[in-house]
């Protein structure tokens, strides 16, 4: 490893790939099957640091830094990405968001409950027409007496079905876009939310997606960071969102990756293991390369979230790479299982579906070409 762990480090590495070999692998293909949403398995992850990983310890966290964080979702991902995504959604979209952005009084109702993992978060963003064109929020929060009606549809939304807590994004200033856009914290007991399953997924599934319709009164004290200031506030989360979806990336490619490297080695064609054929070499050389180096981009990208106070460009490139990467992994591990991988249930065949989703949630491979290109031409 290139990377210069500490001894902190290095062993809650290790303690959460145990974690992910003993307890999470052996549940990936269930989960998979089913597409129900391991409560269980996060409630699991929560006691062992995976939940509320850099929410400081005073407020219930584990105090751990962003690179720790991003070695513990490769390791999670390697043996179930939906478990990984479920852990970026509450740690990164909404946790650290809550904590950056909250209030005393929202960061002691919500803060401790999220980072202790009793209370899972949701990150409502997406709307029909606000995929990548997110300023595009077509949800209304008006102003109603001290407070708001809140209304609106979110599809999509990740932990929802089993969320304590959705962050909102609504727009108080139609026609504005993104100056006015605002952000509320929001209860998902609270009447006048509905909740509809979304129809199956291809992979990531049992992530608890649910499509959320909104007829909802909010106070203003729900209100995170400032009034139609909350597009900012999205973005800044997303930033760590793509850091840690590229890490989650990294680990469905790895796996990938070390599936197609057991093949090669034992499958015998021709009276030889297929890894002895250059055409298969270069296929696994190919995953190796892309790997690494998309894994050096996801660490800098976590090393600079410490002392940045935007990352907006690093986590793109992080999770371009990665994703792509992930990708082509999966695809050639495919290729060299052939049938084996082919065949509906293998390991190979969930990850190469799996892969698929990491370039397109939190933002596509295109959406994030055109924020790497606005950095570098200097583009308003």
């Amino acid at each position: 490893m290139i990377l210069d762990l500490t001894a902190e480090q290095r062993a809650f590495k290790d303690a959460i790939e145990r974690f992910a070999r003993d307890v999470v692998a052996p549940r990936a293909a269930a989960i998979d099957a089913s597409g129900e949403f391991p409560l269980d398995l996060m409630q699991q992850a929560a006691g062992r640091g995976l939940i509320g990983t850099t929410i400081p310890t005073e407020w219930g966290g584990a105090g751990r830094d962003f690179v720790s964080y991003v070695l513990a979702i490769e390791a999670v991902a390697r043996a179930s990405a939906t478990l990984a995504a479920s852990l970026v959604v509450t740690n990164s979209l909404v946790a650290e968001l809550v904590a950056y952005a909250g209030r005393p009084r929202q960061k002691e109702r919500w803060l401790r409950p999220l980072a202790t993992g009793d209370a899972i978060g949701a990150f409502a963003l997406s709307e029909p027409e606000a995929g990548t064109d997110a300023a595009n929020q077509q949800a209304v929060a008006e102003r109603a007496g001290n407070g708001y009606r809140l209304r609106g549809q979110k599809v999509w939304v990740a932990n929802a079905d089993a969320a304590r807590l959705a962050i909102v994004f609504a727009s108080t200033r139609p026609g504005l876009r993104a100056q006015g856009v605002t952000a509320f914290l929001v209860p998902m007991d609270r009447p006048g939310i509905t909740r509809t399953a979304r129809a199956d997924s291809l992979g990531v599934r049992g992530l608890g997606c649910m499509d959320l319709d909104f007829d909802v009164s909010v106070s203003g004290d729900e209100v995170l960071g400032e009034v139609d200031q909350g597009f900012r506030l999205a973005m800044w989360a997303l930033d760590s969102g793509r850091v840690a979806i590229a890490a989650q990336a990294l680990g469905i490619g790895e796996a990938s990756l070390e599936a197609a490297i057991a093949h090669a080695k034992t499958r015998q064609q021709f009276g030889q293991p297929i890894g002895s054929f250059q055409a298969i070499q270069w296929m696994l050389a190919d995953s190796a390369t892309e790997l690494a180096a998309a894994r050096m981009l996801t660490w800098k990208a976590a090393a600079a979230r410490s002392h940045q106070a935007r990352i907006t460009l690093e986590a793109s490139m992080a999770k371009l790479a990665a994703s792509e990467a992930a990708h082509r992994a999966a695809d050639r591990a495919m290729q060299v299982l052939a049938s084996a991988g082919y065949r509906r249930g293998s390991i190979v065949e969930r990850l190469f579906r799996d892969a698929r989703a990491t370039e397109i949630y939190q933002g596509t491979s295109e959406a994030q070409r055109l924020i790497i290109a606005a950095h570098i031409l200097q583009l308003p």
